[in-house]
């Protein structure tokens, strides 16, 4: 009868172990990735845009799906932030190895008098030539800044054509199912930003 009775509680602990086992595993699965960037899953802006790319073809966010994306506003004529950041999202690309093709750099000209077509396809694939330049004219720029809550002003220079551009120097991340997940600010280093697209994947 003892030999049973142990048999049973040796049974019912055996149970109780893979039980716990299992809502361990899917507490692990459902665990909300650990993000070095600031997580603004959920926020209500930044929905989506319409743009022309360098190549003259219009786009939206929803010609991305199934890709991250990784969103960046600026301009060719950027003295400092620009250039450092899409040399930053060049490394971060390299860091992936083949993962890479899973994520879609689009660099947003906010200075749509200069940045014409043709500057953007020689400037930004020559970051790399996955990236994407986009443009629209200065309504469809106002428009796209408004719903990404981005900030832009000219700063006047020595002359009329001398401007610089002030703006927002952060970079929106969105995932797989065009989802706004992540803001990325300026000078994160490519590794943590490596590290949080590969949460996303």
């Amino acid at each position: 009868m003892m030999g049973s009775d142990m048999k049973r509680l040796l049974t019912i602990a055996a149970f109780s172990a893979v039980a716990l086992l299992a809502t361990g595993c899917d507490k692990l699965r459902d665990k909300t990735p650990a993000f070095h960037n600031t997580d603004v899953t959920g926020v209500d802006y930044a929905k989506g845009f319409t743009l022309t790319d360098h190549t003259g073809k219009v786009r939206t966010l929803e010609d991305f799906r199934g890709k991250i994306v990784v969103m960046f506003f600026g301009y060719t004529q950027c003295p400092d932030v620009c250039p450092t950041t899409m040399a930053e999202m060049a490394t971060v690309l390299k860091e992936m190895g083949p993962s890479a093709d899973e994520v879609q750099v689009l660099f947003v000209t906010v200075d749509p008098e200069r940045d014409t077509q043709e500057l953007l396809s020689h400037y930004v694939p020559a970051f790399d030539k996955r990236f994407i330049g986009l443009y629209g004219d200065a309504a469809a720029t106002a428009k796209v800044a408004k719903e990404f809550k981005v900030f832009y002003a000219k700063a006047p220079g020595a002359d009329a054509g001398s401007y610089t551009v002030d703006h927002t120097a952060g970079s929106f991340v969105f995932d797989k199912q065009g989802q706004l997940r992540l803001f990325v600010r300026h000078g994160q280093g490519p590794g943590l930003i490596a590290h949080d697209l590969r949460q996303l994947l």
